[in-house]
């Protein structure tokens, strides 16, 4: 009977990586993804203006800048938030001393790193928007100007 239960453990973890798999190659956004969008993101930011642009991204029923769970956030480099995909209610504040569950100080890192470098990629945990529960994310970020452009993929 142990030999049973260790087979039928070993069954349902294949079949939650099967699942996850199977959702990624149903449309989930990708690291692909993410760097397209926040690309798409810094270029419209140049060609409509930073009001028209932060409006668009912010805008949950604009399809152009929401794929599943990827979605993108406008920080500047003081950690003050111009636009949010998922919480239009952030805009405006700031959120340089906001940690996730173990306590990284992931606004202030990501602005400390926009500060040294153009482009990166930056991990934490946050709630995913679609299964509202905390899961560990990858964000990928540009710099523009005195802000930092980011899209990020849950794991």
């Amino acid at each position: 009977m142990k030999t049973n239960a260790k087979w039928m453990a070993a069954a349902l973890i294949a079949a939650a990586g099967l699942s996850n798999a199977a959702w990624a190659a149903e449309g989930g956004a990708t690291k692909d993804d993410a760097v397209s969008m926040v690309k798409k993101g810094v270029a419209h930011v140049k060609s409509a203006g930073k009001d028209k642009a932060y409006a668009d991204f912010s805008d949950k029923a604009n399809a152009a800048w929401h794929k599943e769970d990827l979605y993108l956030v406008v920080y500047g480099l003081d950690g003050t938030v111009h636009a949010h995909g998922a919480n239009a209610k952030m805009i405006g504040k700031n959120l340089i001393e906001l940690k996730d569950i173990d306590g990284k100080l992931f606004v202030k890192e990501r602005v400390d790193m926009a500060k040294t470098q153009n482009t990166f990629w930056q991990d934490y945990k946050f709630t995913n928007p679609e299964t509202k529960k905390i899961e560990p994310k990858q964000m990928y970020c540009e710099k523009l100007d005195d802000t930092v452009v980011c899209g990020g993929i849950y794991k």
